[in-house]
């Protein structure tokens, strides 16, 4: 873990590619805290699952009851197939689609997940570095418990991610993105990747420079799971409570309650921030440190992941 030093920055952009919850934008104060250097990796939630006997949301049978009441109601259950354990996995069309309909690219795959990312035949030996996905929120809380941490708070995330360059639009300035930087989508999504960055998935962690706290891959590659429950007027609702947007909030919680027009029939929907390697400023541009995204906290996908934080006292020599 390295040390976050906590203080305060601007939260949100107006930037162009920027989407309405990220505004408006605000004041924030963190603590200092911990922070993984890197995502979780396969290697580190391998040793949890055989330490605790754990099984992800994606390992267990899909059970009706509670996913019927996440669907517009009269909606018909499933066949028992499409109830076994799996998860969403990323399946490039061959051709141009429209960026409406995420099932052109998301297919529902049985036996897919963290073992197996891309489904039955798939795995993980020689994956080891990489961020462990098809991970859910509560199995993300549950490691964190196990490893005496904790998820980050959307705040934290952002603060962290910003390494130290305040009102910046990217996690390395103001220059655009480009290969080197990070794994996200190059070409035509979703059906053409050229691959500039030397990866079709997820790539090891470490494989792009740190930021300027020493945090490895906070843009692209896979998302990551905070603790807050999402709001897209989260941010509005702080300015109100602060009486006004150059007031600090200090050490933001997130909204009591969620709502999520994505997932309107959701009990609620928790937050990821990050983007992966299906970024593309076509669809999402989800690298910038800014970007927010939500799902129901049972949901698991083949670039959704985590790292988590830790409260405690800084460095010998540093002071809070």
């Amino acid at each position: 873990m390295v040390w976050v030093p906590g203080g305060e920055f601007t939260m949100g952009s107006t930037d162009p590619l920027a989407r309405p919850d990220e505004a408006p934008r605000h004041r924030v104060r963190v603590a200092g805290f911990w922070m993984d250097a890197t995502e979780v990796t396969n290697a580190q939630f391998a040793a949890f699952a055989e330490a605790t006997g754990y099984k992800t949301v994606a390992e267990r049978p899909v059970d009706w009851e509670l996913l019927k009441k996440q669907l517009p109601a009269g909606t018909p259950k499933p066949s028992d197939d499409m109830l076994r354990p799996g998860s969403l996995v990323f399946t490039p069309p061959d051709h141009a689609v429209d960026l409406n309909r995420f099932d052109h690219w998301w297919t529902w795959t049985p036996g897919a997940s963290w073992r197996s990312p891309e489904g039955p035949g798939s795995g993980v030996a020689d994956r080891g570095d990489h961020p462990v996905v098809h991970i859910a929120y509560e199995d993300a809380v549950a490691y964190a418990k196990w490893a005496g941490k904790r998820l980050p708070t959307e705040a934290e995330w952002e603060f962290a991610a910003r390494g130290g360059l305040d009102g910046r639009v990217n996690v390395w300035g103001d220059e655009p993105v480009d290969p080197k930087r990070c794994n996200i989508w190059q070409g035509h999504f979703p059906d053409r990747n050229t691959f500039e960055d030397g990866f079709a998935r997820t790539a090891p962690v470490k494989s792009f420079p740190a930021n300027g706290y020493g945090l490895y891959e906070m843009a692209g590659n896979a998302w990551e799971w905070c603790a807050d429950l999402y709001r897209p007027d989260t941010y509005a609702r702080y300015v109100v409570a602060a009486g006004g947007p150059e007031e600090v909030v200090d050490n933001p919680q997130g909204p009591d309650r969620s709502l999520d027009p994505r997932n309107p029939h959701a009990p609620e929907s928790r937050v990821h921030r990050g983007g992966s390697f299906l970024c593309n400023d076509s669809y999402c541009a989800s690298y910038r440190p800014s970007a927010r995204m939500a799902a129901p906290p049972d949901t698991a996908l083949a670039h959704l992941g985590f790292r988590c934080v830790k409260d405690g006292e800084p460095p010998a020599g540093l002071t809070r």
